[in-house]
């Protein structure tokens, strides 16, 4: 088959070429997909995309006339893609469900010690020769209440993670995760009663029109004074209005986002000699107490391997005119 692999980055390409295996003929474009870009597609079989690039109706309509067949992302959230359009073109989808929920439960405990221990501030304040200690006074974890929204394979991890730290930790989700339960016995409660009780809050939700800003002025009133709130799930799970709102009114003492909800055009790619347009994101960075990563919570070596594999396998399965074992239906969504 001919894919076009939309959003192509340069760390990524020798995993997704090793996959291949040659099998494939592979077309390494650096634009993300849109409405603008599908034309790139043209005489492909298949496009590969990437979390930021967009599959809605218009792309889709797009990518069908450019002769498009299959769509597989190379993530595991799919809220970039109408699916019920995708079913109505026959254009069939799959995307990457587990590649490795280590890499980001890690990254999440990674951004809470970060701001917890205030480690950038004090790694800036050593390479100009200041050795002093006002100013970093972090916080036990242990004994803390952490808040885990969202169980699956991720945010069970977390959970398990928080455990180990001796947090005690409360869960919320549509349905109890069972294994996690029987390792270790978290509490599962109501997300007002979550966002009420926890000192940690990390989000592990997918985004969905039912998760969409569910961190919203109403939660964010909700929340224990200084709590700490992590997301490295999808950014549009936070209304940054409010979060930002709640910083300055000193109730959200901790923020670490390794996703934001207007990343698309601006996460992965060098913006360092042009001027910041998000005035929030903007407003953001001028905080202390926040921490920012480029969503790169799954950027291991695993991880990317286990992706391109996966995402190799569905491709072979459409090239072999079997159903991809990672197929997405529209009533997944």
């Amino acid at each position: 088959m001919k894919i076009a692999v939309f959003d192509a980055l340069n760390f990524e390409i020798k995993y997704l070429e090793e996959a291949n295996q040659g099998r494939h003929e592979l077309s390494f474009l650096k634009p993300e997909l849109s409405e603008q870009t599908a034309s790139l597609a043209q005489g492909a079989d298949a496009a590969l995309i990437f979390v930021n690039d967009r599959a809605d109706a218009p792309v889709l309509e797009k990518l069908a006339e450019a002769g498009v067949r299959f769509v597989a992302l190379r993530s595991a959230g799919f809220n970039n893609v109408d699916l019920e359009k995708a079913a109505a073109l026959g254009l069939k989808v799959a995307n990457v469900p587990e590649y490795s929920p280590h890499a980001v439960a890690e990254h999440t405990v990674a951004l809470m010690l970060g701001l917890n221990r205030k480690l950038i501030r004090a790694n800036n304040r050593i390479r100009d020769l200041n050795f002093s200690l006002d100013g970093l006074i972090g916080f036990d974890m242990h004994g803390k209440t952490a808040g885990v929204v969202g169980t699956g394979k991720i945010g069970a991890e977390v959970a398990k993670l928080l455990h180990g730290f001796g947090c005690k930790v409360l869960c919320f989700d549509i349905r109890e995760n069972e294994k996690l339960v029987q390792a270790i016995r978290p509490e599962y409660v109501s997300l007002e009663e979550l966002i009420s009780r926890s000192d940690i809050i990390t989000l592990h939700a997918p985004l969905n029109k039912h998760t969409h800003h569910m961190v919203d002025e109403q939660a964010v009133g909700r929340f224990k004074k200084g709590v700490m709130l992590i997301n490295t799930s999808r950014g549009g799970l936070i209304k940054t209005e409010a979060v930002i709102k709640g910083l300055k009114e000193g109730i959200i003492g901790y923020l670490g986002l390794d996703v934001y909800e207007e990343e698309e055009g601006l996460f992965f790619h060098d913006h360092s000699e042009q001027v910041l347009q998000d005035d929030l994101l903007a407003r953001l960075l001028v905080f202390q107490n926040v921490l920012i990563t480029s969503h790169q919570a799954f950027l291991t070596d695993t991880a990317l391997r286990n992706i391109a594999e996966t995402t190799f396998e569905n491709l072979n399965a459409w090239a072999a005119g079997k159903a991809a074992p990672n197929e997405i239906k529209p009533h997944d969504s």
